[in-house]
């Protein structure tokens, strides 16, 4: 005996699909807006890549 999909079924599937959609979505974006911020506050404070140069410098002033 099989089952059959009822239209409440569909309904709800429908409803909870678009809310996580939703849902990822608006997390999508506040992640990613964390992260530009991140960026521009790292970049902002002067943190720069570790290079030869610049640990050389930094030893030169100790």
């Amino acid at each position: 005996m099989g089952t059959s999909l009822t239209p409440d079924f569909w309904r709800l599937f429908t409803v909870l699909l678009v809310i996580f959609a939703a849902a990822t979505v608006v997390v999508s974006a506040l992640l990613d807006a964390l992260i530009v911020r991140m960026a521009r506050h790292w970049r902002s404070t002067g943190h720069r890549r570790a290079t030869a140069d610049g640990f050389e410098r930094h030893l030169a002033h100790h």
